[in-house]
């Protein structure tokens, strides 16, 4: 698949909020820089009004913008060079299979750095796995809800989950999810492509749900439906300014919350059924 990068170069300060209006557009993946960031678009998603439409989501910002055509056979490359090793904690760190083994960590993840949202460098994966490691995954069935590249869904079977079910709209995702659970001998993740329908009628102990504002908002009546009595669930990509609005909803839909992670601008919510 060929790709546009949009590079954004404006006061990092902004980076968040600035990626967080942009992921309402066909944008796919995010690098942060010293600068301010890269998006990346599919060639197939672009259209005459699509700058447009980014100057309209961001009114109240200063920046520039350089557009660049990247090749598919060159977009793997592009992402490689922005991929380094993350650690959060000393509970799991995050490699490619590219760098060093990393010292010191409970669990280590090998992920292959493709253009997939979830390799754990965004705030908001980051706080989803500090949480993960004060929930008992021993034996669970686990939902991996937008599960990118895969990490949270490894982890938790690597944390004792008895099956996990992980999902995303992108097919990119999806298969980026099968290739780093190969890579990483996990063998009882499911992954699947499509909406949260697919897996409707299932139930589950634990919910990780690693997505944004609006899909949390849409889905929380499904989502109250398959979560286990004394269950758990976990939202993030939500900015600490819709808090309020998130919490509201949830206790709408039968959930209390137990914990709030907050890193930079976003925040990470920790959830019971009531």
């Amino acid at each position: 698949m060929d790709y546009y990068k949009y590079e954004f170069q404006t006061d990092i300060t902004n980076n968040e909020v600035m990626i967080a209006l942009l992921s309402t557009l066909p944008f796919d993946t995010f690098v942060e820089s010293e600068t301010g960031f890269e998006a990346f678009i599919p060639s197939v998603d672009i259209n005459a009004s699509t700058e447009e439409e980014i100057h309209e989501l961001l009114p109240n910002f200063i920046f520039s913008l350089e557009k660049e055509f990247i090749k598919g056979e060159n977009w793997n490359e592009v992402w490689e060079t922005n991929f380094h090793p993350i650690q959060v904690d000393d509970f799991c760190g995050i490699r490619a299979h590219f760098h060093e083994p990393l010292k010191n960590v409970e669990h280590e993840l090998i992920i292959t750095p493709k253009m997939a949202f979830g390799t754990g460098h965004h705030e908001t994966t980051h706080m989803v796995i500090q949480m993960m490691k004060d929930i008992d995954f021993k034996s669970q069935k686990v939902f991996d809800y937008g599960c990118g590249t895969g990490v949270l869904a490894i982890l938790a079977s690597r944390l004792g989950a008895k099956s996990v079910d992980a999902i995303d709209i992108e097919e990119a995702s999806w298969l980026s999810t099968m290739e780093n659970c190969e890579t990483n001998m996990v063998k009882n993740v499911n992954a699947f492509q499509g909406m949260l329908d697919v897996v409707q009628n299932r139930s589950y102990g634990i919910v990780l749900a690693n997505i944004n504002r609006n899909v949390i908002l849409d889905s929380l009546a499904t989502l109250s439906r398959m979560v286990e009595e004394n269950g758990t669930v976990v939202f993030s990509g939500i900015l600490k300014s819709d808090e309020a609005i998130l919490k509201n909803a949830l206790n709408e839909h039968g959930f209390t919350c137990t914990k709030t992670f907050e890193r930079n601008k976003w925040i990470a919510l920790q959830c019971q059924p009531v």
